[in-house]
C-alpha cells in the first residue's frame, strides 16, 4: 500500500507558474511509475504526465513544453512543474502511483492522492 500526499495548489493568474508535490509513503524507488493526472469541473480525470522508475516520461499534449515532471528518489517525491498557466490548467490535481509488483505499464496506476486544487484565472 503506498499513500500520497500532494501539495502546492493554489490560485494563480494565466502566465503564472505553480510546483506541485508529491509525498509518497515509503521508498519511491520500489514504485514502477508514478504520475499526475488531472480533473476540472464536469471532466473526467485525464492525463497530465508520468514518469518511471528508469526516468521514462511522458507528456499530454496540452502541456508539452509548459510542465516538467520529475522525482527525487531520496525524498520519496514526485513534481509537477507547471509554467504558462492557462485557465484551462484549472482543476485538481491527482499525484497516481503503482503497486511496486506490477510491471511497467501505462496509467492510470493503482494508488491516488486526495488532490490538490489549482485555478489559475485573473
Amino acid at each position: 500500500q503506498v499513500q500520497l500526499v500532494e501539495s502546492g495548489g493554489g490560485l494563480v493568474q494565466p502566465g503564472g507558474s505553480l510546483r506541485l508535490s508529491c509525498a509518497a509513503s515509503g521508498n519511491i524507488f520500489s514504485i514502477p511509475a508514478m504520475g499526475w493526472y488531472r480533473q476540472a469541473p464536469g471532466k473526467q480525470r485525464e492525463l497530465v504526465a508520468t514518469i518511471s522508475r528508469g526516468g521514462r516520461i511522458n507528456y499530454a499534449d496540452s502541456v508539452k513544453g509548459r510542465f516538467t515532471i520529475s522525482r527525487d528518489n531520496a525524498k520519496n517525491t514526485v513534481y509537477l512543474q507547471m509554467n504558462s498557466l492557462k485557465p484551462e490548467d484549472t482543476g485538481v490535481y491527482y499525484c497516481n502511483a503503482d503497486d511496486s509488483s506490477r510491471p511497467p505499464r501505462p496509467g492510470p496506476y493503482d494508488y491516488w492522492g486526495q488532490g490538490t486544487q489549482v485555478t489559475v484565472s485573473s
